[in-house]
């Protein structure tokens, strides 16, 4: 994955997160919730992208 691919996700992610923060009306609660899985998820995401060999061994339900 190239560098400037990885910037333009990271600005899409922000720019969405920017808009549901601002104009969908949610609980103060569910917005922190909200906002802390997406970091989470953004930051194994680029784990995964930086470090392959780190996440392989991790799975989820019944092994193939």
């Amino acid at each position: 994955m190239s560098l400037i691919t990885l910037i333009i996700v990271l600005v899409v992610i922000g720019v969405l997160m920017w808009l549901v923060n601002t104009y969908i009306p949610m609980d103060g609660k569910i917005k922190q919730i909200l906002n802390v899985v997406v970091v989470i998820a953004v930051v194994l995401w680029l784990l995964s992208v930086f470090l392959p060999v780190g996440l392989t061994g991790i799975h989820v339900g019944r092994p193939r």
